[in-house]
């Protein structure tokens, strides 16, 4: 047998281990769950049972009747091997005890894995899953969603450490957030070389999107037989319990982590990143949070390919405002050189670079870290050869010219732009060394211990090969950022274009403007795609038939239209009164009354197309079965603003046919009942009244805008008095919650008030170990820490001279020894924390 180490890692079968995880076992039968082909070692003693020989046994006699029955129908239910059958807390009848039990079906073989259930927690992963969904469900950036997304896994699987980790195109990655115990060393921002996670374990990231570490130094339990009667190994790909490289265990050794966890982030079907947890002592996930984890790493994929995909178009729009501004400005220019001289700054907004550079008609012009003019001649008699009439990059240009090392010190990558259909005039945009723009997120003279197999298997090693590795090579030139570079090549051509209009024949120019302007729709249109591809996507509804399904789908993508023309109209906004027109319009004419009445107000981008929707919806089921679907019936549409400065909307039919509450919930009636709420954060309520339809709904205010003054006069705001600006503006914080989702909200609007740094800490004792290195300029301490006070906290601080709260739900604090205090009534909001800080002595 070959040994394993780490000059063939990278060909290791991690996927046929041979043995299983010491906190399970398993037990693996034919196809059909019958007889038992293979078991693990531990099986006989995990479960409890007398018998230790279990193979070819029935899987009946070993386990009784009515257990098999449930595990057959799990294993119908996982379809998949991906989707195993579960069976959470199930009671075996030879143990007074219940296990957690999967089964999945793979390669002919049923694979069923047993664990013992933790008593704590509830009985369904979907409360674990609905809190961690909807904490993120309102992020607006990648970036937001990211970094909320370790602190907020953390705060629920109560993981030692957390990171989210992002695999770079050549296979190396980078940590990219985290969130950790405050005594721990940092990881955050390093790089670590592709070899680290080998092509075969980024292969079985995508096949099993979850797996469980529970002691690195633990037993691996053996399957028996090791080769069936074929010779073959039992194929562990799906099973949570197959055991770990020795490999990757020594790592985590290495790094004094006894437990891990990891989920597959798979954005478009590819492996962007992980979810890596480290725990430093053994511990292992129930299957409730280990389902909870998955589908969160579900959500985290799609939402994160929305906000990506929002993020590129915003990027796009503002990329076209600025080249349409710049041809607008270059109409009357004779001098190409000169005028895009005097915008190179500008250019460096449009792809991000450390330098840019343009050379047109011999004449060289840069801005930032570029060459000199000497070496430009050079550089751009390089482009003519590798550009061909579009756009060329590399991330080492020292590896194609090597003249350019002469430079490495200004730059390592080079994205060339040609400005004409001859080898002339380019346009340059400039990347330093990745590795001169690397900051170590801890301490740089830390080390670890070594294993048997060298100083390669620790996290500071690791990043000093992935340093070799990536040495000489800039930041890779992204799809977008190529595209970007495209829109700018068509836009400056026609920059040149113009400069030589008296030296071009009149039909050859408008043939090039053609192919260009057919580039930009074939654009266009590829976004507009992309766009309705989620509608498109939902799946026929039963009963249904195509042309209704074809009418339906028609309607609401002339909805989307609708609210697309309306917010480009204004700025990425529109009026609530024409929406309802535009929508009410087709209708006018053909059924009933149509009444539309209130106040001016303007909804922003968001709102508005979820808005567009659901009107669409409510005036498409008018039309067919309402008040507008006869002469005699009247709609009538009314919008207010409340105390608190939302849009209500009260839609009411009267006159249709009688009305009678639907028997099913379509995905229209879902659209209306769900969308605003989930969406916006706001309320929905549709009333089946005899006489007709009765709508409410109510957009909240941060969505919308009165353009008349709508609100009354002694709804105003109080103003908080006290000195001006955030009280906490430059000052450090201590907060001391154990409550995960009430620290978040707090350390949030600390932020608002100013504080550039919060430390939480969820005990005493991390509290304590964070004062005895350093002391804050003020604290907030949650008193009742689940079986302990903040009293020693308190304490400490006092000792430190540190002014500080006591935030609490108690009426009596003299009950918890704390009463001669300064108190923050729990539940608080941004306000009442603002005036207890300005109450505070020392604070302001």
């Amino acid at each position: 047998m070959t040994t394993v180490d780490l000059t063939n890692c990278d060909r290791e079968p991690i996927h046929i281990p041979g043995s299983v995880q010491p906190h399970g076992c398993m037990i693996v039968c034919d196809a059909e769950a019958v007889t038992i082909r293979r078991h693990s070692s531990n099986a006989s003693a995990f479960l409890g049972l007398k018998e230790f020989e279990l193979v070819g046994r029935r899987l009946e006699e070993v386990l009784g009747g009515p257990v098999v029955h449930e595990m057959r129908n799990a294993l119908a239910r996982s379809g998949v091997p991906s989707r195993a059958g579960l069976m959470p807390r199930y009671r075996l009848p030879s143990l007074d005890r219940e296990f957690d039990i999967s089964i999945h079906a793979f390669k002919g073989n049923a694979i069923i894995e047993f664990e013992k259930s933790v008593p704590a927690g509830p009985s369904s992963p979907l409360e674990f899953a609905r809190t961690l969904v909807g904490r993120l469900s309102d992020v607006t950036t990648p970036a937001q969603l990211i970094k909320n997304a370790a602190r907020l896994l953390r705060a629920v699987l109560q993981y030692d450490r957390v990171m989210i980790y992002q695999f770079a195109p050549d296979g190396s990655g980078k940590v990219v957030s985290e969130a950790k115990r405050p005594d721990l060393e940092s990881f955050m921002g390093q790089h670590f070389p592709a070899s680290d996670i080998p092509q075969q374990a980024r292969q079985l990231y995508l096949l099993n999107p979850i797996r469980v570490v529970s002691d690195s130094s633990g037993e691996r339990f053996p399957i028996m037989p090791v080769l069936d009667a074929a010779g073959e190994p039992l194929d562990l790909s799906y099973a949570h319990l197959r055991s770990v490289s020795p490999i990757h265990c020594e790592y985590l050794r290495n790094m004094g982590v006894s437990a891990s966890m990891s989920v597959s982030i798979i954005v478009d079907g590819a492996l962007w990143g992980l979810i890596a947890c480290h725990h430093y002592s053994p511990r292992s996930l129930s299957m409730n949070r280990r389902i909870a984890a998955e589908i969160f790493g579900e959500f985290f994929a799609l939402q994160l390919g929305a906000l990506t995909q929002k993020q590129m178009l915003l990027a796009a729009e503002r990329a076209r405002d600025f080249l349409n501004g710049l041809l607008s400005s270059a109409a009357h220019v004779t001098d190409a050189s000169g005028f895009l001289g005097q915008h190179l700054a500008a250019f460096r907004n449009l792809v991000e670079s450390d330098g840019v550079g343009v050379w047109v008609n011999g004449e060289w012009r840069a801005e930032g870290s570029a060459p000199p003019a000497e070496f430009a001649g050079e550089l751009a008699a390089f482009a003519g050869e590798v550009c061909e009439g579009r756009i060329w990059a590399t991330t080492a240009l020292a590896e194609a010219l090597p003249a350019a090392r002469a430079h490495a010190e200004q730059f390592a990558g080079l994205l060339a732009i040609p400005l004409s259909q001859i080898p002339r005039d380019y346009l340059f945009f400039f990347r330093r060394e990745l590795v001169h723009m690397i900051e170590w997120g801890g301490d740089p003279n830390k080390t670890y211990a070594s294993g048997p197999h060298g100083d390669r298997l620790t996290p500071r090693q690791s990043f000093a090969v992935w340093k070799e590795t990536v040495a000489g090579h800039s930041k890779v030139w992204t799809p977008v950022e190529r595209e970007l570079a495209e829109s700018a090549r068509r836009t400056l051509i026609e920059v040149v274009l113009r400069q030589s209009e008296l030296l071009a024949d009149e039909r050859n120019k408008a043939e090039i403007r053609q192919k260009m302007l057919n580039q930009e729709l074939n654009h266009r249109v590829k976004n507009i795609l992309a766009l309705i591809k989620s509608i498109v996507a939902h799946p026929l509804a039963e009963g249904a038939t195509i042309e209704a399904y074809v009418t339906s789908l028609k309607g609401r993508i002339e909805a989307l239209a609708i609210a697309h023309d309306q917010a480009m109209r204004a700025s990425g906004g529109g009026l609530l009164l024409d929406l309802i027109n535009a929508e009410a319009s087709p209708y006018r004419t053909s059924g009933g009354t149509i009444t539309v009445r209130g106040p001016s107000v303007s909804l922003d981008a968001r709102a508005f197309s979820v808005v567009a929707l659901v009107i669409h919806e409510l005036i498409t089921n008018a039309a067919k079965y309402g008040a507008l679907s006869v002469k005699t019936g009247e709609l009538t549409v009314d919008w207010s603003v409340n105390a608190g400065g939302d849009c209500e909307i009260v839609w009411q039919e009267r006159g249709g046919p009688p009305v009678t509450p639907p028997s099913r919930q379509g995905f229209g009636s879902i659209l209306i009942g769900r969308s605003i709420p989930y969406d916006l954060g706001g309320r929905s309520d549709v009333s089946f009244e005899p006489q007709g339809i009765t709508a409410k709904l109510c957009i909240p205010a941060k969505f919308v805008r009165w353009t008349e003054d709508a609100a009354s006069p002694e709804e105003a705001p109080v103003p908080v008095k006290g000195k001006p600006g955030r009280p906490l503006d430059g000052k450090r914080v201590l907060l001391v919650e154990d409550q995960f989702i009430i620290a978040m909200d707090c350390e949030d609007m600390l932020a608002t008030l100013g504080a550039s740094q919060v430390e939480v800490c969820a005990n005493v004792s991390e509290a304590l170990s964070f004062l005895s290195r350093t002391a804050p300029d003020l604290a907030i301490l949650d008193v009742n820490l689940g079986s302990e006070t903040s009293e020693p906290i308190g304490n400490r601080l006092r000792e430190l001279g540190v002014p500080f709260l006591f935030a609490t739900g108690y009426d009596d604090l003299a009950i918890l020894g704390v009463a001669e205090a300064a108190t923050l009534r729990k539940p608080y909001n941004l306000a009442a924390l603002e005036a207890a800080l300005r109450r505070l002595p020392g604070v302001v």
